[in-house]
Parts: structure tokens; C-alpha cells; sequence
């Protein structure tokens, strides 16, 4: 029942109440008007009583000596000589710090649920020839699951029959669709696009894929405790300190207003103000630069990182294909020829590839030409009468497989291109090949100026990608990233970032995905893209960037570094007041009533301090 006075009381409306009770006390001890009851007990009653709960529930709960013990010790010492003001406005003061402190250390929890909605809930298991649509919970390892295209695959599982692409995003980040036939592995959660499929399942329930992905960023997510409050570190001796010099006081003076004006200038108003006011003013600052900052300790976390490690598909680059190369192998065809034979190939296409190389046509402008008999292969590729010529568009092996020669001039050119980490779609005429258009993911403007600048301020880099080898070093080369490790699973990215902090690294993770989730989670501070990433990941990470701009995150990083020194610097500022409040209070020159003024001062200082980091200059 007290804790829930206690909770109530805390909120916001309650503690502007008791700020309004504290004025009118202020204003009738001022003007000298009697009122039967001092308003200012209104305001001890309001904003007190959270702070003794507090107080006396971890004194006696857990041992453990905390700011709002003293604050208490003021109060009551206060109202016992009659000083109901100054009672009141210490409560008052460190009930608003405690409200903004609360503000920036609040982290949304949402992004499990999420996560958890992304598992199929039904399969279609396959008994004698027979298919049966079943809850995914009865899906047994070694059943055969039929998956039709658009579906998600219920379980991790190997393909033994039918060919297909698989949208693996969710847990690779892969940029592409990846071509899969029998014998090839797929994994729970990810989207069968084209063709049926039947799988026979490995890994079921808790062992799949994303059921590991779900517990990899419920424990990550368990292992990030909340940010002590600032006024908390000090406590252990702050409040002995304050107690020995008020009982010293009053040994040596005889005068009992001078001990509790002691206690009443040594509570923390001010150093309770110090960390929140300059935090919110960071977090405001960085909103109007795009950027959303989840908590206190994010802003504190991202000023001691010292290695930024990024994902690359919709991190390093948008994320989306985009034709990069056409070649021709018919000297009777030019590049445009060739284009325009593939993209009317590919016209009635509903895979990615296809779609990025009638997109690029029609861009340039050419026509396409009439199509007839069209026909489609899962995984394999396209073939089409085009103009009554027969044009096959795919891989190497699938035109192979239609009879067409392909010649040690066509595999020079796809290693030369797959060796840039590119896709390749084959184009053939009949039975020659006449031409290969090639594909690529594209970098963003400034990925490579924020890298060089995260450089010269001696923050280190790092590439982490679900994507191929050759994709990842192509992209990381670009850019002038080094260190680079591909091919990673969402718990082999967790594992990286373990190995690199273990290292003694503080590893500032920046993703965009689902398969992202669990390293942003796991990182000493996670930053996603927000405008084209997943919610899932934006409600993991500690920092959003809402357009997706990577160039502010060396600005993240001197806002950080800047907040901090602001907060050290309030912190000396309102130790040193309250230093000299305990010298007055010692000679008599503050009573009670005047040193909670001087709190006021204090606190006011802080706060207009911390205001002005609202309009500086980061970018």
C-alpha cells in the first residue's frame, strides 16, 4: 500500500503540485500572511514521502546507503525546528531530479514482441503424400515440410526436393535473395519467394534459428542494467560526511540551527540536477540533428567507445541492387542491346535481379521488346521468346544446363565481377552467349568521409556482415575499412563483438536489420538506422538515426564526449557551492531558509549551464 502511495506520488503531476504548494508558502512567508496550515507541508507530504520510502526500504532491504537517506535526515531535522520551507524544497528539488533522471534512462522493451511475432505458426507437414497444415509446434526434427512461395519457413531445415530463392535478410542481413536447391539449408523465419519446396527439418522449436535469435537479444537485453543514478555513487560518503560535520557543528557551536542548516546545504539539489539537465540537453540537441538518443547512459556509453563496427547491407550502403556493369560478348551487340534484350527477358520477372535490370532500362530509356512463352526457374533463371528469339537469362550452370555454350571469355568476366562482391545475370541468344549484366548493392554518400573521420578522432573500424567474402572486402575497400568479417550468423556476430570487447574494446555496433537485433543488443552501445530499418532493430539499439545518415556518427560521438565533460564540470560546480554553503552554515551566516535558497542558486546555475550545450555546434 506505501509503495503505491510512494509511486503515485512520484509522477509528474503530483511533484508540479507540490512545486506549486512550496510557491504559495514562499509568497505568504514573504508577504508575512498567516494561514492556518503551511502549504510547504502539503509539499513535504507530496515529494517526502517517495523519498523516505526510498530511503528506508533500501537502507533496510539492502543494506545500502543512498542520497535519499539524507535528504530525509534534513527534512525531518528541518521540520523539527520549525523550518517547514526548507523541508519542503529540498524534497521538492531532488523529487524533480529524480523525474528527469527517470526520463533518460528509460529504454524501450518492445522490440521482443516483435521479434517473437516474425516465427511462423503453422507448417505444412507432409505424411504419405499427404499435406497437412499443422501448429509449428507439432513439427517434429526429420518431418518433411512443404513450404509454398511468399511462405516463411517454419524450421530450420534441408531442402530435398524443388529449387527456390530464399529472402534470408532476417538472419544474414544478405542483401540478395540466395538461390537454394536440394541439399541446401534453409533457416526458420526467412521467406521462400519463389518456388515450392520440400525440407525435411533439423532443427526444431528452441533450436531454430530464430528461436535462437530471440534468445540471443533477451539475454543481451538482460545483461544491460540501468544507469545508476549520479546522486546514488556519492551517497556511501556524502551522507556520513554531512552527519559528522552537523554533529560537530553542533558540538562546538551549541546552536542546533547550525547542524540542521549543514544538512539542509549538503543535500545534492544540485548535483541531482547536474547529470539529467545536461543529458536531456544532449538528447534534445542530438533530436534536432535527426538523431534519437534512448537514455543517459547511451549518450555516456557512446563518448568511451573507441571501435565502431558496422553492418554493411542498408548500413554502409542503401541496400538496394542496382545495375553496375554491362558487358557484351557479340561484337554485333552493343551494351544498350544487350540490356534491352535482358530486360525484356526479365519484364514479366518477379525476383530482385530481374526487377533492378528492367528498372535500370527503363531508366535509360530503351524499349522493350515483345515476349512471348515465358517461363521462369526458381533459383536458376529466366527464359523467354523475345521477338521470336529465344533469350535464356541466369546463372553460368542454368544456361549450361539449356545447352548453351559458355566460353573461357564469359568466366573471366563473371570471376572478374564476382571478385567485386557482385551478382551476375548470364544472357544468351539461342545457344551463344551474347552479353552478362552484373548488379551490386550501392554505398552511401559519405560512408566514406564519416569513416575517415571516425579515423582522425581515433576511433577505430570494423565491418560485420552476414554478406559473401568478396561482397564484404569489395564494399569494405571502398570505404577504407580494414578489418572485415563476413559471412557471419547473428550469434557469430555476437561472438565477434564478445571476442573484441574481451579484447578490451568498447564496441559501438551500428545495424539496420532483424539479424542485427541481438549484436546491437550485445554491444557496449547499439545504433540503428531508423528510417529504413526494421523496428525490431531500432527498438534494440540505445541509438536511432532517423534519416539513415551515417555521417552523424562522429557528430554522436563529440556530442558525447562534450555532454560528458558538461556533466563533470556541473558536478565540480555544485560540490564547490555546497562547500561553501557548509562554511556559512558553520559561521551562522545561512540559516535554514537561506541555505535552501542557495540550493536554488545552485540548481538554477546547473540547469542554465547545461542549456546552453542545447545550441552549440557539433557538425
Amino acid at each position: 500500500m506505501i509503495k503505491r502511495i510512494s509511486n503515485i506520488l512520484s509522477n509528474l503531476k503530483w511533484t508540479v503540485a507540490g512545486g506549486v504548494l512550496l510557491a504559495a508558502s514562499l509568497i505568504m512567508m514573504l508577504a508575512d500572511i498567516a494561514f492556518p496550515v503551511d502549504p510547504a507541508w502539503l509539499t513535504i507530504m507530496i515529494c517526502g514521502t517517495p523519498i523516505v520510502y526510498s530511503a528506508v526500504t533500501k537502507l533496510i532491504l539492502k543494506r545500502s546507503i543512498s542520497s535519499s537517506l539524507l535528504i530525509s535526515i534534513a527534512m525531518v531535522a528541518s521540520i523539527a525546528i520549525g523550518e517547514l520551507f526548507a523541508a519542503g524544497e529540498v524534497a521538492f528539488i531532488m523529487a524533480i531530479g529524480a523525474i528527469l533522471e527517470d526520463k533518460t534512462v528509460e529504454r524501450a522493451k518492445k522490440g521482443i514482441k516483435q521479434l517473437i511475432s516474425l516465427a511462423p505458426k503453422h507448417g505444412r507437414k507432409i505424411t504419405d503424400g499427404e499435406e497437412q497444415l499443422i501448429p509449428v509446434e507439432m513439427i517434429a526434427r526429420g518431418d518433411i515440410v512443404r513450404v509454398v512461395p511468399g511462405e516463411a519457413v517454419p524450421v530450420d531445415g534441408e531442402i530435398v526436393s524443388g529449387n527456390t530463392s530464399v529472402d534470408q535478410s532476417i538472419i544474414t542481413g544478405e542483401s540478395l535473395p540466395v538461390d537454394k536447391a536440394a541439399g541446401d539449408q534453409v533457416f526458420c523465419g526467412t521467406i521462400n519467394r519463389f518456388g515450392a519446396i520440400d525440407i525435411r527439418a533439423t532443427k526444431v522449436g528452441k533450436d531454430s534459428s530464430l528461436a535462437k535469435l530471440i534468445r540471443l537479444v533477451r539475454q543481451a537485453q538482460d545483461n544491460k542494467a540501468p544507469m545508476q543514478r549520479t546522486v546514488d555513487r556519492w551517497a556511501a560518503w556524502l551522507v556520513p560526511t554531512a552527519l559528522v560535520i552537523a554533529i560537530i557543528t553542533l558540538l562546538v557551536t551549541k546552536d542546533i540551527t547550525r547542524a540542521v542548516t549543514v544538512l539542509v546545504v549538503f543535500c545534492p539539489c544540485a548535483l541531482a540536477l547536474a547529470t539529467p539537465t545536461s543529458i536531456m540537453a544532449a538528447i534534445g540537441q542530438a533530436a534536432k540533428h535527426g538523431v534519437i538518443i534512448k537514455s543517459g547512459d547511451a549518450l555516456e556509453r557512446m563518448g568511451k567507445a573507441d571501435v565502431v563496427a558496422f553492418d554493411k547491407t542498408g548500413t554502409l550502403t542503401y541496400g538496394n541492387l542496382a545495375v553496375s556493369d554491362v558487358v557484351s560478348f557479340n561484337a554485333a551487340l552493343s551494351g544498350d542491346d544487350v540490356l534491352s534484350l535482358a530486360a525484356s527477358a526479365e519484364s514479366f520477372s518477379e525476383h530482385p535481379l530481374g526487377k533492378a535490370i528492367v528498372a535500370h532500362a527503363k531508366e535509360q530509356r530503351l524499349t522493350l521488346r515483345h515476349v512471348e512463352d515465358f517461363e521462369m526457374i526458381p533459383g536458376k533463371g529466366v527464359a523467354a521468346k523475345v521477338d521470336g528469339r529465344k533469350i535464356v537469362c541466369g546463372s553460368s550452370d542454368y544456361l549450361e544446363e539449356t545447352g548453351v555454350v559458355v566460353g573461357d571469355e564469359v568466366y573471366v568476366q563473371l570471376g572478374r565481377i564476382r571478385g567485386q562482391g557482385k551478382a551476375a545475370i548470364v544472357i544468351a541468344d539461342g545457344t551463344a552467349c551474347v552479353g552478362l549484366v552484373a548488379l551490386s548493392d550501392t554505398v552511401r554518400e559519405f560512408a566514406k568521409d564519416m569513416v575517415s573521420e571516425l579515423k582522425a578522432i581515433d576511433t577505430g573500424t570494423v565491418l560485420l556482415t552476414g554478406d559473401h567474402e568478396h561482397t564484404a572486402k569489395y564494399i569494405a575497400g571502398q570505404l577504407g575499412i580494414t578489418d572485415v568479417y563476413a559471412g557471419l550468423l547473428p550469434e557469430q556476430k555476437v561472438g565477434r563483438i564478445e571476442q573484441l570487447e574481451g579484447a578490451g574494446k568498447k564496441i559501438c555496433m551500428i545495424g539496420d536489420g532483424v539479424n542485427d537485433a541481438p549484436a546491437l543488443k550485445t554491444a557496449y552501445v547499439g545504433v540503428a538506422m531508423g528510417g529504413m530499418g526494421s523496428d525490431i532493430a531500432v527498438e534494440a539499439a540505445d541509438v536511432a538515426l532517423m534519416g539513415d545518415d551515417i555521417s552523424k556518427i562522429p557528430y554522436l560521438k563529440r556530442l558525447s564526449n562534450a555532454t560528458i565533460k558538461l556533466i563533470k564540470f556541473n558536478i565540480t560546480l555544485a560540490m564547490l557551492i555546497n562547500f561553501i554553503a557548509i562554511i556559512l552554515s558553520t559561521l551562522a551566516l545561512l540559516n535554514p531558509l537561506t541555505g535552501a535558497l542557495v540550493h536554488n542558486i545552485g540548481a538554477v546555475l546547473v540547469v542554465l549551464n547545461a542549456a546552453l550545450l542545447y545550441d552549440r555546434k557539433y557538425i
